[in-house]
This record gives C-alpha cells, structure tokens and sequence, in this order.
C-alpha cells in the first residue's frame, strides 16, 4: 500500500440525462462536500454516448465519444455513481455507460477501481432497487464497490437545493460519512 494522498480524482457519472434532474442536485451537493473527504470530481457526461454495439468489441471500431468516455473514467482514481431509478433498475443511458467503460475486451475500466453508488427520488424506498442491480453488474465486471453505508437518499422538497446546497443538516451529515467511507475505500486500494 502507498502512502495515502491528500486528494483523490474521482469521476461522477450521473446516470439520468434528464433536466432537471434530482440526481444532479444530488451530485451538485456530494461536489459541495467532497473537498473535507480529500475527493476532487470530475464530471464524466453520458448523454453523447451511441448506442454499444457487439460491433464495437476492438480499439480500431470505437467511436470517438466512446474513447472519450473511457480515457475520462481510466484518468481518474475512483468512480461515483448517483443514479435514478427507473421501472425498479438502473437508467437504459446508464447501463449503456457501464459496457462503454467494460469494453474493448482486455481493457475494462472497472476492474480493481473503487466505486461507490448512491441516488436520490421522492419514493419510498428512494433508488435502493436500482443502486443493488448496478451494484452487481459492477461487481461482476471487478470493481470494488463501496458496501456501506448505504445510500438510498429519500428526497423531500427543500432538502438540497438545485446548486448542491443541502438544508437539511441530518442529511449533509450522512453524506459526509458516505463520502468519508468512500475515501476510505480508495485509500485501501492504493
């Protein structure tokens, strides 16, 4: 293990292209807070991204959104992930994401890369179903996916403002702890 760093990249992946979008609020308020976790993010969009295709299995048949894509999540230390729940699983654009960053063969992104996954709705059991079907597709594909805590973030109006600023105090301190959990995890895998 090497000596642990002040500060480590982690690349964001919100898995929702919709506007507005809770899930980006929910990221504009974990950017709010990294900076006292020693974690610096680097938003990684996936809206560009085609459709993959088994076409797409070697280096030369990659389009260049997709290279992009991949060099953004390779260049980072870590990976978040704050994903909405859509029909009880993980957004199509998402999944789509994951077998950009799993592919050519031989090169996938998530293989030893610690990931930690959280999301944000207005239901009662918020993204939990969602977070646990991504949550096993990562794992599958070799990464180290933060356990717990668990972050199934039930929205209520006012809770975190479109900026990211959270006011509610309860809640800015779970994240806190989440984010400080998720350091820990990439601290263990230096």
């Amino acid at each position: 293990m090497t000596d642990r760093q002040d500060c480590y990249t982690v690349a964001l992946i919100v898995g929702s292209v919709s506007k507005p979008s809770l899930n980006r609020r929910l990221a504009n308020a974990l950017i709010g807070l990294s900076v006292d976790a020693g974690l610096r993010f680097e938003d990684v969009p996936i809206g560009q991204l085609p459709h993959f295709g088994a076409e797409m299995q070697s280096e030369q048949d990659y389009p260049a959104a997709g290279r992009e894509f991949k060099d953004a999540v390779d260049a980072a230390d870590a990976l978040l992930i704050v994903t909405p729940e859509y029909n009880r699983s993980i957004p199509g654009v998402l999944k789509n994401a994951v077998d950009w960053a799993s592919r050519p063969m031989g090169q996938n992104s998530f293989t030893g890369r610690p990931v930690a996954v959280t999301g944000m709705s207005e239901g009662a059991v918020s993204t939990a179903v969602a977070q646990n079907h991504l949550k096993a597709i990562l794992t599958s594909q070799g990464a180290l996916v933060l356990g717990a805590p668990e972050a199934y973030i039930r929205y209520q109006s006012g809770m975190i403002a479109d900026d990211g600023t959270v006011s509610d105090e309860s809640v800015r301190a779970f994240l806190s702890s989440f984010l400080t959990a998720f350091r820990e995890l990439i601290d263990s895998g230096q």
